[in-house]
């Protein structure tokens, strides 16, 4: 069975939205899970100023436009943006979420396996969360997403459409 871009795109953008819905909880004051987030990230989840509130909602509405992004790689409705304009956005998101998860992830196990040894004090649970967890989940989102974007460019350039 020949390998579809219907799946990555759709791993993709539920990873996104998922992400997303969380980032909305912490935004709506919800706290399970925030001392797994540790440091600035926490500090702006229990902030409840104006300014950081914006900056979660801002960050939520990223996550959806990412969401709707891997949709639209698979949905007819996605045509209406423009397959070059579709195809360099997601790769270009993609980019972004393997480079930032796949060094978060690299970083952190190194320091939880004590090969490296960071200037300042570390909360190992939290960092325990971003390398199995929060990072690990963007940089799987990114995979997913090129995955789907190249798979997308491959099918647009077959004889058969």
């Amino acid at each position: 069975m020949p390998l579809t871009r219907t799946w990555p795109a759709y791993a993709a953008a539920m990873l996104a939205f998922a992400s997303a819905a969380v980032s909305l909880y912490w935004t709506l004051g919800g706290t399970a899970l925030l001392d797994a987030l540790g440091g600035t990230f926490e500090r702006l989840a229990r902030d409840r100023s104006t300014a950081a509130l914006a900056l979660v909602i801002g960050v939520v509405l990223v996550k959806v436009a990412g969401g709707l992004l891997g949709v639209a790689l698979v949905r007819p409705w996605g045509a209406r943006i423009g397959r070059r304009l579709l195809l360099v956005s997601s790769l270009a998101g993609s980019l972004i979420l393997v480079l930032y998860g796949g060094a978060a992830v690299l970083a952190g196990g190194l320091v939880l396996a004590d090969v490296i040894t960071p200037s300042g004090p570390v909360d190992r649970h939290a960092l325990r969360w971003h390398v199995f967890v929060w990072d690990l989940w963007f940089l799987v989102w990114g995979v997913a997403l090129g995955l789907a974007a190249w798979l997308s460019s491959r099918e647009g350039r077959s004889p058969s459409r």
